[in-house]
């Protein structure tokens, strides 16, 4: 019987798992079964922690902005309130940031915003 000569197409699949897995180590790296339950893992694992760094990102951000507001005597949901109150539309990285490189310049932000939005709330009442 004369030996048939495989396609490329298996190799090819192969060759594409062992270049994802090259930088596993042992035979995690080297062998076809564990590098394919490597890289279904890998890929599991890059997928849900895509979604967990945004919640930590965020957690991140309200901490923050929650210890700069709390140095002058606010809180983190008074100045969250008073954006939306004010309709200024920022997201919770844009205070972060202002709280990390200039703190005072966020609660400067924070007094405008309360003060005007309590005269808004007067003007209305009258």
């Amino acid at each position: 019987m004369i030996r048939v000569r495989r396609g490329y197409i298996a190799r090819r699949r192969r060759t594409k798992f062992f270049l994802f897995a090259s930088t596993f180590r042992g035979a995690h790296s080297r062998l076809t079964r564990t590098t394919t339950q490597q890289k279904m893992r890998a890929l599991v694992s890059a997928h849900r922690d895509r979604g967990r760094q945004k919640r930590d990102f965020r957690r991140l951000w309200i901490t923050r902005i929650n210890a700069v507001t709390r140095e002058n005597g606010g809180s983190y949901s008074r100045l969250i309130h008073d954006l939306y109150k004010g309709q200024l539309l920022l997201n919770r990285k844009i205070p972060a940031q202002l709280a990390i490189s200039n703190g005072n310049c966020l609660y400067m932000i924070s007094n405008e915003i309360g003060s005007a939005n309590k005269e808004i709330g007067r003007s209305s009442s009258e």
